[in-house]
């Protein structure tokens, strides 16, 4: 039966008692995490969030003796009672190993069912089970750490920002619908009956507002909201460090997050991140990396052979020159004698990232060449690409022939995954660099036409405005990205300030006056009355605690998240909601032509 504390009050968490305090009384509160009976003698593992504390209860303690084999894992108790050093063996693998606390007085604060599955680290447990008791999980000593990590930095970006001048401003979290870019999440209005708010994307349009309203460098830890598609590294609710700065270019932004993030290492990780971080351009981190966020932590860099094979006799490669496409290739070094079944599987590979194949060329032992192509092209050909490749005995050299965007997706997608499967990455590096002058524009085939690459509002270079009007595929963008490990933690880029730029921009992108107005004219009508030449940038934080926490899925640095669908298995949301409700927002369910069917 569960018991109050009785006047007892903590004086410590469980690792906060050290060595130091042999000989003192303490009070403790936590879980019990195991419970060993030796007879005469009963250990208890406690647990809190700072760690595990050994209590001991001796049978010469009578009543408080037979209370104690009463307690099961994760009952929540309460203890008072003396440090000693241990009698046994120490345990080098706690903080507490070499003390523990004999106990004079024990309260049962509440009491627990057997959990269903272990909470501890290293345990099997299927993530769905996790999920759907997300409190127990929470309970591990893994996401204990993970959640503390979060918090120390965001706490530590909050200070550090401060220290540079940043006002930390909130904005609104029901905005208007602006349908560029990915799905919102719509909200009914209750009082304007058929009209919907948005959950923002970003708080891109309110920092902008804030520029105009004179705060020159300003902050947020923002929640964001996207209704698209999950991956392992995206929630459909996510955490933003959102900052936008006025009187500004490039240079200015990165020169302070490059500082943020070589301070925040050392603090909280004590990893030393030398500055400056490398640049390159967009166009080098595709053409050398076929991504743009590139892992640097090896090499196997793609190669453009294009010039090469231009005239050669083999049909896909010259048949994919002449459609305006490229072909580039990787090596693979020293993997010339990979058994056929697993080049078949890169080829599969290949495939499902969108190549229509994937040609190979294995330079064996003694310089003779094993290849998918070799009888369509001559022995000086085949011995000049082999050149350009900087092959020798013993690599495996693969191509892909297409339009550039296929070919740069299929190689980079392959050097990555060849890169995992032969161990090349060196997991301890941290690797950041800036991947800067983003094309302006990116060609949808769905919609066919122009879209912004980033967003209606990033400056193009200054160089680059004259093919506004000629050739938007021409046009670069004063866009950054900052890159670790081949992730991209953050973009951000200068905005346009200038009202007329403004208005090109959103007519090159299928706007007209009216459309424009219609969505963004409060922050056109903003830029009327004295705007400053500014520029941003925000990080996923739940990206960069998960790479600092080195966690492969951001699940794992998220307190409640959701899961591939987005659902939450704990508390079953969405759900449907009562009809009352619905009648209230002006609201019907239209039921699909598959239920109906059904």
């Amino acid at each position: 039966m569960a018991e109050s504390m009785q006047g007892l009050h903590r004086s410590h968490r469980c690792t906060e008692v050290s060595n130091k305090n042999i000989g003192e009384s303490v009070t403790v509160m936590g879980w019990v995490q195991k419970r060993r009976n030796l007879g005469s003698l009963i250990f208890i593992d406690l647990r809190d969030r700072t760690g595990i504390l050994q209590l001991v209860f001796d049978e010469n303690d009578g009543e408080v003796f037979e209370k104690a084999k009463e307690l099961r894992s994760e009952f929540v108790i309460a203890v008072e009672g003396k440090v000693r050093k241990r009698d046994g063996a120490v345990n080098e693998d706690l903080a507490t190993g070499d003390i523990e606390v004999t106990v004079d007085t024990l309260r049962i604060l509440s009491e627990s069912e057997t959990p269903p599955f272990p909470v501890e680290d290293d345990v099997n447990t299927r993530e769905d089970l996790r999920l759907q008791y997300r409190y127990l999980d929470l309970r591990r000593p893994t996401l204990q750490k993970n959640l503390k990590l979060r918090s120390d930095v965001t706490t530590f970006i909050r200070k550090f920002m401060s220290e540079e001048g940043f006002v930390e401003i909130e904005t609104p979290t029901l905005c208007k619908s602006t349908p560029e870019g990915a799905r919102d999440y719509l909200v009914p209005s209750r009082v304007h009956p058929g009209e919907f708010y948005a959950l923002p994307q970003s708080p891109q349009l309110f920092k902008q507002l804030l520029m105009c309203s004179g705060y020159d460098r300003y902050i947020q830890i923002a929640r964001c909201y996207r209704d698209e598609d999950l991956r392992a590294d995206r929630q459909p609710e996510f955490t933003q460090v959102d900052m936008e700065l006025s009187f500004v270019d490039i240079d200015d932004v990165i020169d302070v997050n490059e500082r943020l993030i070589q301070a925040m290492f050392k603090e909280i990780l004590n990893v030393d991140i030398p500055l400056p971080m490398p640049r390159i351009s967009w166009q080098e981190a595709m053409d050398r990396y076929g991504s743009d966020k590139p892992d640097t932590r090896f090499g196997m860099e793609l190669v453009n052979v294009t010039d090469v094979v231009k005239d050669c006799g083999f049909g896909v490669f010259t048949g994919a020159i002449e459609n305006g496409g490229t072909v580039r290739g990787i090596n693979v070094k020293g993997q010339g004698a990979m058994p056929r079944k697993k080049i078949d599987k890169l080829v599969d590979s290949a495939k499902g990232n969108g190549a229509k194949g994937l040609a190979y060329l294995c330079i064996n032992e003694d310089g003779t060449y094993k290849s998918s192509f070799a009888k369509f092209m001559t022995e000086e050909e085949l011995d000049n690409l082999v050149k350009e490749m900087k092959g020798e005995p013993g690599d495996l050299l693969l191509f892909a022939a297409d339009r550039n965007k296929i070919v740069w997706n299929v190689l980079g997608a392959l050097r990555l995954e060849l890169a995992e499967t032969l161990e090349l990455i060196d997991k301890n590096k941290w690797n950041f660099l800036w991947v800067v002058e983003f094309p302006q524009f990116e060609w949808s085939d769905e919609q066919e036409r122009f879209i912004a690459m980033h967003h209606p509002f990033t400056m193009p270079m200054e160089e680059d405005l004259k093919y506004l009007d000629t050739d938007l595929g021409k046009v670069r963008a004063k866009a950054y990205d900052i890159v670790l490990n081949g992730t991209e933690l953050g973009g951000g880029s200068v905005r346009i300030h200038q009202a007329d730029i403004q208005e090109k921009m959103l007519e090159a992108l299928g706007f007209t006056q009216e459309q424009a107005h219609e969505q963004f004219g409060f922050l056109l009508d903003a830029f009327k009355y004295g705007v400053p030449p500014h520029a941003g940038l925000a990080y996923g934080l739940d990206r960069m605690v998960m790479h600092m926490a080195g966690e492969d899925n951001i699940r794992e640095v998220i307190a409640f998240p959701k899961v591939k669908d987005a659902s939450c298995l704990m508390t079953s949301a969405p759900s449907p909601v009562d009809n009352k409700q619905l009648e209230e927002l002006a609201i019907d369910i239209v039921k699909s032509e598959t239920e109906e069917a059904e």
